[in-house]
């Protein structure tokens, strides 16, 4: 049988990281939770990724966390999630969750901390820590608020209800739906997109979209010094794609 394990790969700028854990229908155990901080960091620093892809293996993104492999006491299963979902949402480049099939509980967490999310249709989103008496962690309850709204997430949140693509598009919980087939071209196609822009602009885009108040003069000395927005102009006036090099990652 397959190990459940993170599966992660780099071409043309674009990291794939895969959630493979198939017999579980890609729920994170224990040790996948553990380990994806640690998967991240290295992408995070290598130049030649401009941006992250997370999706899961076969028909499935994720069904939350394999309960069966936590042998850890409750917060400390919790723990595991938040800093791995925490190590998502920090990452310095734009990130994207390629959706099929069932994204619950942990899963939607994972997905949550993305950027963005493309979903197929017949896609399941679900948080459902109130079937298990769970309290959702507070970090994770203000990224579903910032998504969806106070209404939605309390929908979502006291009910454990699943839903389905349409109302995950509707509520902002999904970016972009498609049709089944069409997911994989439709999310190459826009990381495509994504790595042709600028890095400078994305980087400090994140930071700001984020709640930072406190980096103006900061973005503002990378601008003047990136040489990107000549480029940009230059581009335009000659009717040529860009050639962006700014390639710094943000800072602390």
């Amino acid at each position: 049988m397959e190990q459940p394990q993170l599966e992660q790969s780099v071409a043309d700028g674009v990291a794939t990281v895969v959630i493979s854990n198939p017999a579980k229908r890609n729920a994170m155990t224990a040790a996948m939770w553990r380990a994806l901080p640690g998967l991240l960091a290295p992408l995070a620093a290598d130049p030649a990724v401009r941006v992250l892809v997370l999706t899961g293996a076969g028909p499935t993104f994720c069904a939350g966390a394999d309960i069966s492999s936590l042998s850890e006491p409750g917060d400390e299963q919790q723990s595991l999630a938040v800093r791995a979902e925490e190590a998502l949402a920090a990452f310095p480049k734009p990130t994207l969750a390629a959706v099929r099939g069932y994204c619950v509980g942990g899963g939607s967490q994972l997905a949550a901390a993305c950027d963005l999310r493309f979903a197929e249709e017949g896609a399941l989103f679900g948080i459902t820590p109130a079937k298990l008496g769970i309290v959702y962690p507070s970090s994770s309850t203000r990224r579903l608020v910032s998504l969806v709204g106070p209404s939605a997430a309390k929908y979502l949140l006291f009910s454990a209800e699943l839903v389905d693509a349409d109302r995950a598009l509707r509520t902002g919980l999904v970016d972009e739906v498609l049709p089944t087939g069409e997911l994989g071209k439709r999310v190459a196609e826009f990381a495509r997109t994504l790595v042709s822009r600028s890095q400078l602009t994305q980087a400090a885009a994140k930071e700001f979209t984020a709640g930072r108040t406190d980096r103006d003069a900061y973005w503002a000395e990378q601008a003047r010094g990136s040489g990107d927005t000549a480029e940009g102009i230059a581009a335009f006036l000659e009717r040529r794609a860009p050639r962006f090099t700014y390639g710094g990652a943000g800072g602390a």
